[in-house]
């Protein structure tokens, strides 16, 4: 199990930092406090024991400034101690007065817990007096580099920034590869605003929500005439980012043909628009990203390999949610300030520390959950729980949170959700994939798909393509192709100016809400909204 627990408080020696540097380090960082400026601060374990209470250890900002106690008048200044095991691990010895008001990982500790290395690696949740909840987990330095209006101080970001400044100024094409919700446009934004481009146009467009039909002339643009409804002339997404970026999320629901259009563009700067006869020069980097395993999709013949070689001129990889946990109170606390400003509440976070609105126990356990839908999940979770509360003296989130988050197997009787222990994932380095393992999935055919189906599938998933197809058992092209069949659905094509106006006053200004009213995708009606000259409508959210 490790070494027995020592109570001295010595430094640890070279060799023993050298031991634990191969674990990594261990440190304290703040999810909640009942004054919320202080979260996100960290303490690194440096000693063999390390007490904690009111007065002790010294949490400071991630780079520099003051250090101080947590000071939290609740919290007793009995220290429970925290001590090193050989192993990697570490164990917590709680006084028997104190027990009571200590939870680790939502449970009560005992007088002695282990925690393993294991443990650790995912991150535990250690809360203090129902006032303070601190993060355990493990934390490498890693460069400094400016902030890019990334939300987050973990390793994970910290790194993450480093690479986005590396590339930035370099007009190579990048692909950012992450998982669903993860941040890759939030990063493609990044690369923009940090590059000598910054002052020209960023342009984004979806693959996925491309009709294939239509891929080649939104991205090439098209000359009047080329196609039956082509009554003008149009241009595509290059040449609108002309001199500045072009993101292209989903880069492996390409269509095929289009793929091969595509690497001609990176291989000679130029377009040739659908219809025309001469190419157009054009001068915009390329940002790629995806979630999918393109190269499981080049031996499978769906994605071309010199496309795939050409895009990763520069891999960037996102990491999940679950790889930075001690950034869920951050961002936790940024987005509810983000909601209760737009209620014109952002005051509620900031009230009398004495009695915070926000429960500790609340951050600690958004930062147990294994967010398979990460920062976009945290988000509309952050979303939901602010405006069910917003009248309320104190932000209530049980049983609301589980049945936003999903029952738990086996949760406990007071309802707290258990840590979801996930084995850390290997760190990616540009240029190398990684390797991952997937049954393949097998599809229903489009003609399979009912039209009751279809419909419910759509509106369910308020017309976002990848979820409903999945819902449906599709792939994105088999209901791209059933959605054209269908005589029940119109195209956001059809759409005029008036109804678009129309529906995004209605929705408040609101993207998401406009188009599952106009029941359309989001992609395709700031689209059209785009082609029909119409400009300011939304507020991109999130």
């Amino acid at each position: 199990m490790g070494a027995t627990l020592d109570l001295s408080t010595q430094t640890l020696g070279a060799s023993a930092l050298a031991a634990a540097e191969a674990h990594g380090q261990t440190a304290l960082t703040v999810l909640a406090h009942s004054i919320v400026g202080r979260v996100g601060e960290r303490h690194v374990l440096t000693q063999w024991v390390t007490p904690v209470s009111r007065l002790e250890p010294a949490f400071g900002a991630p780079i520099g400034g003051e250090t101080r106690p947590l000071a939290e008048a609740s919290i007793s200044r009995q220290p429970i101690l925290l001590a090193r095991l050989d192993d990697g691990g570490l164990e917590v010895r709680v006084p028997a007065e104190l027990q009571a008001k200590v939870r680790l990982d939502g449970a009560p500790p005992g007088e002695r817990a282990v925690l393993p290395a294991t443990r650790l690696d995912a991150g535990a949740t250690l809360e203090l007096s129902g006032r303070v909840a601190l993060l355990l987990h493990r934390w490498r330095a890693s460069p400094s580099a400016p902030t890019l209006d990334l939300v987050g101080d973990s390793e994970a970001v910290a790194r993450l920034r480093h690479e986005i400044a590396q590339v930035a100024d370099l007009d190579v094409p990048v692909l950012v590869r992450g998982e669903t919700g993860s941040g890759k446009e939030l990063v493609a934004r990044a690369l923009h605003a940090a590059s000598d481009r910054r002052a020209a146009a960023f342009g984004a467009v979806n693959m996925a929500a491309v009709a294939p039909s239509l891929a080649a002339s939104e991205l090439f643009g098209h000359e009047k005439g080329a196609f039956s409804g082509a009554v003008r002339k149009h241009d595509g997404h290059f040449a609108r980012a002309e001199g500045g970026t072009l993101f292209l999320d989903e880069i492996g629901d390409t269509p095929h043909d289009v793929q091969a259009m595509l690497l001609r563009v990176l291989e000679t700067s130029e377009v040739l628009p659908v219809g025309g006869s001469r190419a157009v020069p054009v001068d915009v980097r390329i940002v790629a990203a995806t979630d999918a395993d393109l190269e499981e999709a080049v031996r499978a013949g769906r994605f071309r390999s010199p496309l795939l070689h050409r895009l990763a001129g520069f891999r960037i990889d996102v990491p999940p949610l679950r790889a930075r946990r001690d950034d869920v109170g951050r961002l936790f606390y940024h987005f509810a300030r983000l909601e209760l400003a737009a209620l014109g509440q952002d005051t509620l976070l900031d009230r009398d520390p004495a009695s915070p609105w926000v429960p500790a126990a609340l951050v600690a356990a958004l930062a147990r959950h294994p967010w398979p839908g990460n920062v976009r999940e945290l988000r509309n979770v952050t979303r939901q729980l602010v405006i069910a509360n917003r009248r309320a003296e104190t932000l209530v989130w049980e049983p609301l949170l589980t049945r936003l988050l999903g029952a738990a197997e086996g949760a406990r009787e007071t309802g707290e959700r258990p840590l979801a222990v996930a084995e850390p994932a290997p760190t990616p380095t540009p240029g190398h994939p990684r390797e991952t393992v997937e049954p393949r999935r097998t599809y229903r055919r489009a003609a399979e798909v009912t039209e009751d189906e279809l419909v419910e599938a759509l509106r369910l998933h308020r017309w976002r393509f990848k979820p409903a197809a999945e819902a449906l058992g599709l792939s994105r092209t088999a209901l791209y192709a059933r959605i054209e069949s269908s005589p029940r659905l119109r195209k956001a094509s059809d759409l005029d100016a008036a109804e678009i106006e129309a529906a995004f006053e209605a929705a408040g200004g609101d993207a998401d809400d406009a188009a599952a009213r106009l029941e359309v995708s989001r992609p395709a009606l700031l689209m059209r909204a785009t082609q029909l000259g119409l400009r300011d409508l939304s507020k991109r959210p999130g």
